[in-house]
């Protein structure tokens, strides 16, 4: 077989530059997959990002999209372009286990909707990414494939549930990815790796496809998907191949940009806070920007966590627990005490948790009220307006430490889920885009929520950000040489 050559600098070029690079000869589909197929081999034994690949296939596929230039034939916007899955998504010839042992042999034939829209637009799969089980925590673990690493710290957390997609994007071993957020999913692991991440609006993209499905209409209009990435301009370009309407051009001529007030009353690391100062006074000289506080803030961190207990967590414990009849407080204590069972503790404990938090049936009724005057309300708020957030309190935490302070009977997610869990609840667009770096050199990103309906006015505002602070950079602490503990 010929040797390809190594193409370094498509490590740090963005998809759009890398399609259009193909489409103009500069580069071939079959030299930029072949780099990233070797960047993968390079930082996957540190990080554990790629769970399954499909190398062999997608350079036959490359080898065709390079055929497809030379005859002159229509291309799509990411002709020849690799990217990376969630492993929650169904792809073609490929498992989808969501970390689940008994799961491990199921191979399906068909793939998820967003994974045939951008194939149509010509990318070409590389690899699936590693999620914890059931994408059931913010933390990326389960008992089949083990632990994703961060790229800027192997001992910190890669976040989750798309963990897998923001380790991998945020070394450098793919162009671009696809993640799911009904907690922070896609937040949380952009925020952590340092890499450009999408949360749409409710029901903008179709989720068909995606394990575990969103069978609870309560959870169905948390549930999200979006795109991960290295540039603005990249998320607007998949999300719009991706999204049931494209989003029109807006005029940002009276877009108001209220930032979230330091004193909130939530934990907030110095660094992070500081950031924020520095975003309000960039963005205070051509937008009319303030720091405040909006409506229902403090309530949705409650509501985020009713809703995901909504059943007690039985949807959830017949996936993992298949036809056994194990319980998770069994399970839970099992795991702790013999490190040999099929079930991760997070997940064990999660479970536990949403059945300790279900809401009662005259609550169910009552957070339906208030979801249906919340959307109205912030509907009004929201009009001509963005808002930014902190994505946490704080960067990568060491693994287990996010797990710890999100999953406590103690309701310490009342504490440290506010930030994440306003999208959410209210099914709000969110951007999260990397603006600095802590005293540690771990990355620190913020959030931009509006509308749906006005994801232009996020991605416009998000470019100009990209441009003054730090936006995309790619890790590289991960070295062969260099031993790791």
């Amino acid at each position: 077989m010929e040797r390809l050559p190594i193409q370094p600098s498509c490590l740090d070029m963005d998809a759009t530059s890398l399609a259009q690079a193909i489409r103009e000869g500069q580069l071939s589909s079959t030299e930029v997959v072949h780099t990233y197929i070797e960047q993968i081999k390079k930082v996957n034994p540190h990080v554990n990002a790629v769970v399954e690949n499909r190398f062999t296939s997608a350079l036959e596929e490359a080898k065709q999209a390079d055929q497809e230039i030379h005859t002159h034939q229509e291309i799509g916007p990411l002709h020849g372009v690799p990217i990376s899955i969630k492993e929650a998504f169904h792809v073609k010839n490929m498992k989808t286990t969501g970390g689940i042992s008994h799961r491990k042999d199921l191979i399906f034939t068909q793939d998820a909707h967003v994974v045939a829209t951008l194939k149509a637009a010509g990318a070409i799969i590389i690899g699936k990414t590693n999620t914890p089980t059931l994408c059931f925590c913010q933390e990326t673990d389960n008992k089949l494939y083990g632990r994703t690493n961060n790229p800027w710290d192997l001992t910190r957390t890669a976040g989750g549930s798309s963990g897998g997609e923001g380790a991998l994007i945020g070394a450098g071993g793919s162009v671009a990815g696809i993640g799911s957020d009904i907690g922070g999913s896609i937040r949380f692991p952009s925020h952590f790796n340092g890499v450009i991440g999408f949360k749409s609006g409710k029901f903008q993209v179709n989720p068909t496809g995606h394990f575990p499905a969103d069978t609870l209409p309560l959870q169905s209009r948390m549930l999200s998907i979006g795109p991960m990435g290295k540039s603005v301009r990249d998320i607007a370009l998949l999300y719009g191949l991706m999204a049931n309407e494209v989003p029109l051009p807006l005029s940002l001529e009276k877009v108001q940009i209220d930032i979230l007030a330091n004193d909130s009353s939530y934990p907030l690391s110095k660094r992070t806070a500081e950031l924020l100062d520095d975003l309000h006074a960039e963005l205070s000289g051509p937008f009319t920007t303030q720091r405040t506080i909006p409506p229902y803030f403090h309530d949705s961190a409650q509501l985020w966590q009713e809703i995901m207990s909504v059943d007690g967590g039985e949807s959830m414990k017949k996936l993992a627990f298949n036809k056994d009849r194990s319980h998770p407080l069994a399970a839970y204590i099992k795991e702790k005490v013999t490190n040999k069972t099929n079930t991760h503790t997070y997940l064990s404990w999660a479970l536990i948790g949403a059945k300790l938090f279900q809401p009662s049936e005259k609550r169910i009724r009552d957070i339906t009220t208030i979801l249906d005057q919340g959307d109205n309300v912030l509907k009004d708020y929201l009009h001509n307006k963005l808002l930014i957030f902190p994505v946490y309190h704080e960067a990568a935490g060491k693994h287990g430490h996010v797990y710890q302070e999100i999953f406590s009977i103690r309701k310490t997610y009342r504490t440290y889920m506010p930030y994440v869990a306003y999208a959410n609840v209210w099914g709000l667009p969110a951007l999260t885009i990397p603006i600095g770096v802590d005293e540690q050199g771990l990355p620190i990103s913020i959030q931009i929520m509006a509308n749906t309906g006005n994801e232009d006015l996020i991605f416009q505002v998000a470019t100009r950000i990209e441009k003054k602070f730090r936006g995309y950079v790619r890790s590289l602490m991960i070295d062969p040489t260099i031993s790791h503990t």
